[in-house]
């Protein structure tokens, strides 16, 4: 089993040069997110997931979260290296100064959980969903609120939870039973939560949930549905945890993977709440985190991935087989060399949005800051859900490098690729973010924003046409280009015929978008290389390996994207044609 490295060359590779890191240290308020600062905090947080995080993967996986006496308790390892992380100030990382946050960009803050989501996806996932919890809060709560829970979230003194799912209401949210009734300024909520993500821990002294509950009387649907802050422990006139707060942990559920992540049932017994935002209104709020949660999951797919891949490649160096390392072997190379690549398309694409969501947040300037907007909710989903559905396919992978000795437990690899499978499921299945790209994204704006990224993805190919070295990819970028704008096309020309087409071609567009886009970043990458071996750049290895692994994307993988298209041509007909009944009829 390998030790885990974050690889901090490659993450600052695609921040300084692929996602535009000058740009966004420019914005105001991030003036001191200087080059070497910004390698210095990559560093530390490196050193913070090698050395403390990643040693408690297979603890957590082994040992697991445990419900003892109503109370969840996870493994010991879990808060010293919880405790280790608040020491070192990184929960407060990306967040506003005014509430004890250090105010570096969200760019910075991506690669730092990126590397602690490889070192242990499950641990990771604590802090992730308190970063949610605090971007709705601060967002749409109170002054008062803020000021009462934020510096202690932001600190990482006390963690933070979403609270959507319940038995009967999965991604339709319209039938939610649970309800509020109003006492004075405050709420009283009463109802049960399922698959809740370390719905209770011993790791802080208080949980601060946000709940979607419905007030008395409001409205049905999704209309009537509002956003309440609810504490595990109320609050003493101190600000300090004091009663119990009637949030009961029903239950911890068994997972596939990610067992030291305590997924919880939790029931609430009119425990006291608070409103955040408006009445009926709770989607907007809770939104606000969900869409910050969609990007931080779609890095999953990444994180899980390098884990696997590290784990693959350190058993294809130690392995030999025919009197030599099994990594000289050619089908060996190939499943690397796609691990390699994909890894660093999917990084690229996952930070580039990154740098948009810094701008859209901090530009003064009105044009910069409305595209940059537009940028971040196009590829939202694109990086949540073909990030993650890749990373489904990689960690198998993973597993295949190894042979039998990935099948079995000891080695590691089938921890990741069990780990992974949540990744597609969390925060909207990839079948929603699917139809978000194609109808709130693409259909609703006429496929402006695509068409414009398309435009902007298109000015890499005369770079690569006028490098001999870059040829290949040149060809196939632009063709894979060309098959996009002509998937976006039929969309916009076939989806009002049939009120099934656009569910039915989603998927296939969301994947061809992110592999396109995903080459997109691999060509650039290429050109920045080539420009610096040029110029006599140092790191010649690193440089000439970017504009390989360039090259192995656009022929091996950027292919993919063609047959995604032909697919989406397709259309649904067949898909829908087969009845009902039609499905089990060969098992009458």
């Amino acid at each position: 089993m390998s030790e885990f490295r974050a690889p901090v060359r490659d993450m600052l590779f695609a921040m300084n040069e692929l996602a535009d890191m000058s740009e966004v240290a420019a914005l105001p308020g991030y003036e001191e997110a200087t080059p070497d600062m910004v390698e210095a905090m990559l560093e530390g947080a490196a050193q913070l997931a090698n050395d403390v995080v990643a040693p408690t993967n297979v603890i957590g996986d082994t040992v697991g979260a445990k419900l003892v006496a109503g109370h969840v308790v996870v493994p010991e390892e879990f808060k010293s290296a919880y405790q280790q992380y608040v020491e070192g100030g990184w929960s407060a990382l990306s967040f506003d100064p005014e509430y004890d946050g250090m105010g570096q960009p969200m760019l910075v803050g991506m690669a730092v959980e990126e590397m602690l989501q490889a070192a242990n996806l499950a641990w990771s996932l604590c802090p992730m969903l308190t970063q949610g919890a605090i971007h709705a809060i601060e967002s749409y709560a109170s002054k008062e609120l803020c000021s009462a829970y934020l510096p202690k979230m932001i600190s990482g003194e006390w963690t933070g939870t979403m609270n959507l799912t319940e038995p009967q209401a999965g991604s339709d949210l319209s039938v939610i039973r649970t309800y509020a009734e109003r006492v004075d300024e405050r709420f009283r909520i009463t109802g049960q939560k399922i698959f809740i993500t370390w719905g209770d821990h011993d790791m802080t002294d208080n949980i601060i949930h946000l709940v979607l509950a419905r007030i008395k009387g409001a409205p049905e649907g999704v209309k009537g549905l509002s956003l309440f802050l609810v504490p595990k422990f109320k609050l003493d006139a101190g600000g300090n945890p004091a009663d119990f707060n009637d949030v009961e942990t029903v239950s911890v559920e068994h997972k596939l993977g990610i067992h030291g992540s305590p997924t919880c049932v939790l029931g609430f017994q009119a425990s006291e709440g608070y409103l955040v935002g408006e009445e009926n209104k709770g989607l907007i709020s809770m939104f606000a985190m969900m869409n910050r949660a969609r990007l931080n999951v779609g890095l999953e797919g990444v994180s899980i991935s390098e884990r696997a891949y590290q784990q693959a490649l350190f058993h294809a160096n130690d392995r030999i087989q025919g009197g030599v390392p099994i990594i000289q072997h050619p089908d060996v190379r190939r499943m690397l060399m796609r691990m390699k690549s994909e890894i660093e398309a999917m990084r690229a694409v996952a930070y580039y949005a990154a740098s948009h969501l810094d701008k859209a947040e901090k530009s003064a300037d009105a044009a910069v800051k409305q595209h940059s907007a537009a940028m971040v909710e196009l590829l939202t989903p694109i990086v949540k859900g073909w990030s993650t559905e890749t990373s489904q396919e990689l960690t198998s992978v993973g597993i295949q490098v190894h042979g039998g000795a990935g099948y079995v437990e000891e080695t590691g690899a089938a921890q990741h690729f069990r780990d992974a499978r949540i990744t597609t499921i969390y925060e909207g299945t990839t079948g929603i973010q699917a139809l978000d790209l194609a109808g709130r994204k693409i259909l609703r704006d006429g496929g402006a924003a695509m068409t414009a990224f398309i435009e902007e993805m298109s000015a890499v190919i005369p770079q690569l046409e006028a490098n001999a070295e870059l040829a290949v990819s040149a060809i196939s970028f632009k063709e894979a280009l060309a098959d996009l704008r002509g998937s976006v096309t039929w969309l916009l020309e076939n989806a009002g015929d049939d009120r099934d087409t656009a569910g039915a071609v989603s998927y296939h567009l969301l994947m061809q978008a992110g592999i396109v886009a995903g080459g997109w970043q691999m060509a650039r990458a290429a050109v920045i290389a080539s420009e610096r071996l040029a110029s006599g750049a140092a790191d010649t290895d690193f440089m000439q390996a970017k504009i390989l692994t360039a090259r192995f994307y656009a022929e091996q993988s950027l292919p993919r994207a063609a047959a995604h298209a032909v697919t989406i041509r397709s259309g649904g007909e067949t898909m829908m044609a087969l009845s009902t009944e039609q499905f089990a009829a060969a098992q009458q």
